[in-house]
């Protein structure tokens, strides 16, 4: 009757009328999952103390929960192919890679690859690793 979205947070208002409150930014119906307050005082709080508020797990697609479940890289390993750069990953998520050899330059990183999630683990072959020397990784969530 308002005009208002029908997803709002992730959360779909199956409701005959459109009643939202913008109490939290994060999904409710995630937030409720891990018995977190949907009132909006969990949303930048970091409940497993991982260095992500569970603003940021609920885009990365991790649980807020458990520290070991966190946006970040594994051991990279080496192979005649090149650097395997893999992540902890889920299915319905698009993440980037980038790369730097300089991590004193600006920008320091660029661009690598988008890759759709995979479950569980997610891994990049850097083909073009070996003749560049020392590289930096970082992975991140595509909007």
């Amino acid at each position: 009757m308002d005009g208002l979205p029908r997803i709002v947070a992730g959360t779909v208002d199956i409701g005959a009328y459109e009643f939202q409150t913008p109490a939290s930014a994060v999904s409710y119906a995630w937030l409720q999952q891990f018995s977190l307050p949907t009132d909006g005082s969990a949303d930048y709080t970091d409940p497993d103390h991982d260095g992500l508020n569970n603003w940021q797990e609920w885009l990365c697609g991790t649980i807020p929960t458990d520290a070991l479940s966190a946006l970040r890289l594994l051991k990279p390993t080496h192979s005649p192919s090149g650097v395997a750069v893999s992540w902890q990953s889920v299915t319905n998520r698009i993440y980037f890679l980038e790369r730097s050899t300089n991590l004193g330059a600006s920008p320091a990183f660029f661009p690598l690859v988008g890759l759709p999630g995979q479950p569980d683990t997610t891994t990049f072959t850097d083909t073009n690793a070996s003749s560049l020397g020392p590289c930096f990784y970082r992975v991140g969530i595509q909007p």
